[in-house]
Order: structure tokens, then sequence, then C-alpha cells
């Protein structure tokens, strides 16, 4: 959507969630009207709240007092009341909906206009000679007449992508894309579910939903457009509508597409062909074209008893569920008293958290660090045998460092090898031997003081990575730090 603005112009938009205005099936008419009249006022009050940052935008948004309301969750709202969106029935319905809307949006601010004054640049006689004026019925037209305008312009149809999603409702004026998709984010593809489609099928314990649980892929091209020039009569600004075309899409159905938008009055068209761009934000496979590809190129490789290590996981991230279960483990290390806390999703570990050292400090730093990576790759897709956290111990356990905190089955070498032991504890049950303390520490490298913990064990902490000999023997004494294995220090 572009939203055509005079020089120094102004968006003041706002969307009102109509998923939340049906009730027992039908439309809570009288909810909705006092929606859309508070929220023309409460946009028209943002006006003369914003604090501008140039003179002239202000100047601007006070001479015609734009704004702009729109709608979202009108796709949710629609399957409550059982109406296939893009059918005849759902654009005589959408006719009535955006009708109702506009007006009671215009009379709202006739209304503030006789409270505050109109905009400064009304001219009544002007304004209602406009073919959007000329819709309305008489009880409009003799309000704008009679008690003025507050605002140039009053709706406008934004796409709401990240509020409606983050609301959890259909975004914009737009169907559902798919009631099961994967999203493009920066951590990969998250694979999504429609709520009110995953509640039907559990409610009902049915398979299939019913025709009236349409997605955007389900419909024609045509459809969409049609739904665009049924909603936009009653729009008197911008409008943000796709047209979802299917991969095969030829240029003389999108010629014929254009030549229909034309014919129903639109104001623009936007049409997307699916799979037209290498990566899209939404789409209903869990792979890009150039991964399937390079997917493909590799199957031949991989033999059946392929080892874990080579086995490419899939790309579907779990997001993290509101509540977790699972243990925190006090371990001691070389560079400090770890707290390592494994939480699980269906009994496997599922998310890492590591605390080590001071905040702000670069052991403290590296820790999180790695248990965020260590998160990451549990919550990535799956391995033939579901084993990824084994995989993980498998890895991390072992890796050395300058020291080591006690012996045998007890030694912890690093702050990897610590989580790779609480990871295993968890899996295989807490082992009853305590993990040696730090005064079993193997030859120091570094002079130490008697300094005992809750414990009883001799033991240093606060203990930070020198930058000149990467020991773990930076301390904070006296204001400063400075390291006790080669004497560097950031005061001098």
């Amino acid at each position: 959507m572009e939203q055509g603005l005079p020089g120094w112009g102004v968006c003041n938009l706002s969307a009102i969630n109509l998923s939340k205005f049906t009730k027992d099936g039908e439309v809570d008419w009288v909810s909705l009207t006092t929606t859309v009249r508070h929220s023309v006022r409460f946009l028209d009050n943002v006006v003369d709240a914003t604090p501008y940052h140039f003179p002239e935008n202000e100047a601007n948004q006070k001479k015609e007092r734009r704004v702009g309301l729109g709608t979202m969750g009108l796709a949710e709202m629609m399957i409550n009341l059982k109406i296939r969106y893009g059918s005849p029935e759902s654009l005589e319905f959408l006719d009535k909906l955006y009708n109702f809307i506009a007006r009671e949006a215009y009379l709202a601010s006739t209304e503030i206009a006789a409270e505050k004054g109109s905009f400064p640049a009304f001219d009544a006689d002007l304004f209602l000679q406009s073919g959007f004026m000329k819709q309305f019925d008489d009880e409009v037209r003799d309000a704008v007449k009679e008690r003025g305008m507050r605002n140039v312009t009053v709706l406008t149809q934004a796409p709401t992508g990240s509020t409606g999603t983050m609301v959890g409702t259909s975004t914009g004026i737009e169907p559902f894309y798919a009631f099961e998709y994967y999203r493009q984010s920066r951590l990969g593809f998250d694979k999504q579910y429609v709520p009110i489609a995953k509640n039907w099928l559990e409610e009902n314990e049915a398979e299939q939903l019913p025709d009236y649980f349409v997605s955007a892929m389900d419909l024609s091209a045509e459809d969409h457009v049609r739904v665009q020039g049924a909603i936009q009569k009653w729009v008197d600004s911008s409008i943000s509508k796709t047209a979802n075309a299917p991969a095969d899409f030829s240029v003389e159905e999108t010629k014929a597409l254009y030549e229909l938008a034309f014919d129903l009055g639109c104001k623009g068209v936007t049409i997307y062909r699916d799979g037209s761009r290498d990566v899209q934000v939404l789409t209903t496979k869990n792979e890009d074209k150039k991964e399937a590809k390079g997917q493909e190129a590799k199957a031949e490789k991989i033999a059946p008893a392929t080892d874990l290590d080579e086995t490419p996981p899939t790309k579907d991230y779990r997001r993290r569920p509101l509540r977790l279960k699972g243990a925190t483990y006090k371990m001691k290390t070389p560079l400090g008293k770890a707290y390592i806390t494994v939480n699980e999703v269906d009994g496997a570990p599922f998310e890492v958290i590591v605390n080590v050292g001071k905040a702000g400090s670069d052991v403290f730093a590296m820790s999180e660090a790695l248990g965020r990576v260590s998160t990451l790759f549990l919550r990535f897709g799956e391995l033939p045998d579901g084993n990824k956290a084994r995989l993980l111990i498998k890895h991390l356990k072992g890796i050395g460092g300058s020291g080591a905190v006690g012996f045998g089955a007890n030694r912890v070498d690093s702050i990897p090898d610590a989580v790779a032991k609480a990871i295993e504890f968890y899996l295989d049950g807490d082992d009853e031997t305590p993990v040696a303390s730090a005064s079993e520490m193997q030859a120091p490298l570094i002079p130490q003081t008697d300094e005992r913990d809750e414990d009883g064990d001799v033991y240093r902490e606060g203990l930070d990575l020198c930058p000149e000999c990467g020991a773990a023997a930076l301390v904070a004494e006296e204001g400063c730090k400075h390291c006790e294995a080669c004497g560097y220090s950031r005061c001098s």
C-alpha cells in the first residue's frame, strides 16, 4: 500500500480488530458503532498530541487533520459468521459492513467538527462534490453540510501485517494465508498455526475444515480483486490488498487481472505470484528453491546408515512455549560457579541457560552465548533417531581449557564440558556424587587466596579472561582490573 499524501503530509493510522465484533453468529453492530466513533475521536486527538519533528509537518496536518481508520481480523470475522471469503455472499456482506463503518466514521467526524470546528481547509460545497461523498445517504451528506468535517480523510485500509500477527488474527482485509504455514524470520522458517482453525478441528474432532475456512491460495486471483473492489468503495484514502496468484499464472492471465481491477474501479492492484521470489515471508513449504535443489544434490551422497554429524536436520524451528519445566544444576568450573538450567519439551531437552561470572564480564557473555547457541541447535529440526541432545553432549564433552576442576568422572574441564555434563545428568538422572570442588583443582596456574564459598570449599569467584594472555586470571581490585598471571593492568 502507498498512502497518497501532499507535501509534508502525515500518516495517522489505526485499525479495528473485527474478529472481536461477532456474537452468536451475528455482527455486534452496536459495539462496532461505539468502537468506530471512539476510534475516530482517538485519531483526531493524536493530531494535536503528536510531537512533530518539522514545523511543515505540523502545519499541514493541522490544516487537514488527515486520519486513517482501518480494520484487521476480517477473515476471522467471516469465519465466525460462516461466510466464505470471496463468494458472492461475501461481496454483499462486505459492501454492507464497510458502508456501515464508513458511515459511522463520517458521522463521528461531523460530530467532532460541531464541537471543535472543521479542518481549516474545509469547503463544504467542494467536499460534497466528491464521488466518494455522493455514495452516502442524505443523513451523512446533510450532517457534513450542517456541522462540517473535522478530518479531510477518515478511512485507510493498511496491511497491518505486524500488528495483526501480534494480536493473533488475520491481517488487514486479507484472508488467512494458510491455516498451517511457515513464516520467514531471522532464525529461519517458523511454523505457524492459525488458532481459529486449530481450535475448530480440536473441538469438532474433525480432520477437514468446512468450506468457509478459505485461505489466500484457495481463492482465485479474480476473487481477491473482487473483494478489493467491494471494500474500497467505502475507503476514502489508500487500500492494501494482495491478489495471490499460483506459480503458473501466465502473462495473459496477469493482463486480464489488471483489466478486471480497472473495470471494478480499483485504485491500484498488487499481484503476487507464488514462488516468484527466492525468499518470501510466508510459504506453505518448509524450504526455499535453492535449498530444495541443494538437498536433492546431497541426497545421493547420504547413505542409509549416515553418522548423526552428517545428517542434515530439517529447517523446522520450534517456538518456545510460554511455560517449560526443567532443572538447574550448580556446577563448579575453572572459571567459577556455573548455574546451568536445562528445560524440556515432551521429555527432550529444549533449552539451555548458562550463567557464569558477573554480568558485564567476558566470561558471562561467552557462557550466555553458549547457552543460546545450544538452545538454537536443540530447537531446529530433528535427527533420524531424535537424539539431538546426545549429539550436543558428544561435541561439548571433554573440551578443555587452562585448568580443570575435580578428578575422574567428576572432572570438569571447561564451561562447555560442564554444559555437556548437566545435559547428561538431565537425561540419565542426577549423579548423587557431587562435582568436585575447586579445592581439588589440578595444578593451578595462578596464585590463589583462601576464599571459601557457601559450601565451605576454597574457591575463587569473579575471575574474568585476560585480554593479554587469555588466562582466567583477571580480577577487579581497588577500582582497576589486573591479571594475576601475566601482570596486565587496564589502568596502566
